[in-house]
């Protein structure tokens, strides 16, 4: 089947049913990321993922990788770190460091899909409320955090850094709190991995997961800039 190629001058997604089963979820090529088109795709469930050297390519996998609110997997280990008070964790304060942060290469791999061109589609987005970072302190060294963007009371995540052991966690942890306190439905964590269901990630079908995108990124978005605003207490985790 051949992909379809999107004309950046009119914002348009094919059906997310008509994405590929093999690679799962490719749905499309082409178009453009400026705001409309990044928010367009969110509310249909579909994100851009590419890297230099390519095309915009815009996924819709299914099954879907969630997190509800509220119901992280708090691990014993981590539930120390967090009563320890190492960290300190803060909301929209600098996520222009953060996306440069997510966008340094891992010791698995060395390039990275988050491009120039998605560091400055994903700043635009920040700039206009849509957009928000989750940072992590170890004093005054940023040393965790994570961003996404919000649209009505759903969070899509798009990646996550850790530069001390825990710290990615700690704000994913401070995120779902203050999600869950905030009535948001769902973290969406695009595609399935070990680590982020080790953390109480589930899969959900596509179907499912468009019809709560429906219903939720309908409603009002809380405006930006975020402040934490919630009180988290480990004890109230699941081991």
């Amino acid at each position: 089947m051949a992909l379809p190629w999107l004309d950046p001058d009119y914002v348009a997604f094919p059906s997310p049913e008509k994405a590929m089963r093999d690679p799962n979820g490719l749905l499309a090529a082409g178009g453009d990321l400026t705001p409309q088109w990044l928010l367009t795709a969110y509310r249909h469930g579909i994100f851009p993922w590419y890297e230099d050297g390519q095309p915009i390519l815009w996924w819709s996998p299914d099954p879907r990788l969630i997190i509800v609110p509220g119901q992280l997997h708090i691990s014993r280990s981590l539930r120390k770190v967090l009563r320890s008070g190492q960290f300190t964790v803060s909301l929209d304060r600098c996520f222009d460091d953060v996306i440069v942060a997510c966008a340094a290469p891992r010791s698995e791999s060395s390039g990275t899909w988050i491009t120039a061109e998605m560091q400055n589609a994903y700043s635009e987005l920040h700039g206009l409320g849509h957009a928000h970072s989750v940072e992590v302190w170890d004093g005054k060294q940023l040393v965790g955090g994570l961003y996404g963007v919000a649209i009505g009371k759903v969070f899509f995540g798009e990646s996550m850094f850790s530069r001390q052991d825990n710290a990615s966690k700690v704000a994913l942890a401070y995120l779902s709190k203050q999600l869950l306190d905030w009535e948001f439905r769902l973290i969406d964590c695009q595609v399935s991995n070990p680590h982020l269901r080790s953390l109480g990630a589930q899969e959900i079908g596509r179907q499912e997961f468009q019809a709560i995108l429906r219903q939720y990124t309908a409603v009002a978005s809380r405006a930006g800039p975020w402040q934490l605003e919630t009180r988290l207490n480990p004890e109230d985790h699941e081991k």
